[in-house]
């Protein structure tokens, strides 16, 4: 355990090795974590850069938070989302309020021309950032998920379809 928390870094996380981002997502989610839906949404995806952080403390990566460009697609139209996740913080540190900071970095690099927000997570948790699941009822993904769990942010309240299926950004 890390034992300076004064020592704590938010980072760009493009400036952060991309192996000690995969050695934290194994750590936080398993290393069977590419069979989840939300990986076959960002599939062949680069990260948002400007709403991607991580965070070091002393020399270790401890907290991360990827945003990727997908698009909901109903008829020939697609719809620009950004898809929030993965939010991973080292078990080690969970519950030490690092998800919390991670989130509101990337709210606060959201610019007026973003896109709205979408991400797979628990209501409980992701409320407290303004994700509700309300508007995605009618909205397929290309995988299994719980209904309930398919969350969006839409803070400009655009005028979205209520059907359509989620995927990578052509």
């Amino acid at each position: 355990m890390i034992d300076h928390p004064t020592l704590q870094r938010l980072l760009p996380l493009a400036g952060c090795a991309p192996h000690h981002v995969e050695d934290l997502l194994d750590a936080a989610f398993g290393s069977d974590r590419r069979q989840r839906t939300a990986y076959r949404l960002r599939e062949g995806m680069a990260a948002v850069d400007h709403l991607s952080f991580g965070i070091v403390e002393g020399n270790a990566l401890t907290g991360s938070i990827q945003c990727w460009p997908v698009s909901l697609v109903n008829g020939n139209d697609g719809v620009p989302l950004i898809l929030v996740g993965p939010v991973a913080v080292s078990p080690e540190r969970q519950n030490m309020g690092l998800g919390h900071q991670l989130m509101n970095a990337m709210l606060a690099a959201t610019a007026p021309a973003d896109a709205p927000m979408l991400m797979i997570g628990d209501p409980e948790y992701y409320g407290r950032f303004g994700f509700v699941a309300d508007e995605t009822s009618g909205w397929k993904l290309p995988g299994p998920w719980e209904p309930r769990r398919l969350l969006l942010r839409n803070p400009q309240a655009l005028d979205l379809p209520q059907t359509g299926i989620v995927g990578p950004r052509v």
